[in-house]
């Protein structure tokens, strides 16, 4: 199994396959609008600008398992994150990341880059980092910005 075998349902709940993003460097990051972490969206704003054209993706999963900070439709989420950071990279629809509802992408993202103890995501942001064949290479804390990861992203492109 790997990366491409998954599917994952975007902001309109249309089923996508990650088969689609083969070829490209992936940052998955699980996201929500009412977090500390929240201004981390004009920092990955900032890199999809900057490297969407090289092959970068980064694909947005709004989670509200943490303090519940995640409120609202996927279109609201949207909305604001349009408007308040004029995010233009993909939304997906609201997933939990950890227990036993967790998406079947995030718990395969957790058992191949399992962080610190190999276990649960800790909060919002957390990233992963995926070489353009699909191979999971780093997993980055919340409190790692978008911005300190650029080198690595662009050793992958």
């Amino acid at each position: 199994m790997n990366i491409y075998d998954f599917k994952v349902r975007n902001a309109k709940g249309v089923e996508v396959s990650m088969a689609d993003y083969k070829g490209k460097v992936l940052l998955i990051v699980n996201t929500a609008t009412g977090c500390g972490f929240t201004p981390q969206y004009e920092g990955l704003q900032k890199l999809y600008d900057k490297y969407k054209d090289q092959g970068l993706e980064i694909l947005d999963f709004p989670c509200n398992q943490f303090g519940h900070q995640a409120p609202g439709t996927e279109e609201e989420i949207q909305e604001f994150c349009t408007l308040k950071y004029g995010t233009t990279f993909p939304l997906f629809a609201k997933i939990d990341v950890n227990g036993k509802n967790a998406d079947p992408l995030f718990t395969y993202l957790k058992n191949q880059q399992g962080g610190f103890l190999g276990d649960d995501i800790k909060w919002n942001f957390t990233k992963f980092l995926v070489s353009r064949d699909g191979k999971v290479i780093d997993r980055y804390a919340p409190v790692t910005k978008p911005e300190s990861i650029e080198d690595d992203i662009l050793k992958l492109l």
